[in-house]
């Protein structure tokens, strides 16, 4: 199966391993949960139901926080759909005190730690060229 789109996820460089993590499953909700990805359930052989995931493959990669809010500069200019972390939220508990905490800042003031995208594949690929996949 082909798609003309592709998902991104994009972390800053100096992230703990549990912080790319937990910051990798935020962001892609926010895909999941607005974007048309989820596939179907899964069944095994048994029976057993299990929940759907996405149906297509979620590239990760990493930046220094310059070339992050560059990116995400370019994507929200393409009018792509993207989803932000900040390292503020790793503070907050929920997601009334999220959203409370990313409307205290300008665009340019935020201090983002992750972005997810979904665009078309040759504009997300240019705006992300010579990003480094995630080690």
């Amino acid at each position: 199966m082909t798609f003309d789109t592709k998902i991104k996820v994009i972390l800053r460089d100096d992230l703990e391993p549990w912080q790319e993590l937990n910051v990798t499953a935020f962001l892609i909700s926010g895909i999941a949960a607005t974007q048309d990805i989820v596939g179907e359930p899964y069944i095994d052989a048994n029976g057993v139901q299990y929940l759907p995931m996405s149906q297509q493959p979620i590239m990760i990669h990493t930046a220094s926080a310059d070339k992050l809010k560059e990116i995400m500069k370019s994507a929200t200019e393409k009018g792509m759909a993207v989803s932000i972390y900040t390292h503020e939220l790793f503070t907050t508990y929920n997601d009334e005190d999220n959203r409370a905490e990313i409307a205290k800042y300008k665009t340019d003031d935020l201090d983002l730690v992750g972005i997810g995208i979904r665009g078309k594949k040759n504009p997300l690929d240019r705006i992300t060229k010579g990003v480094d996949m995630h080690r």
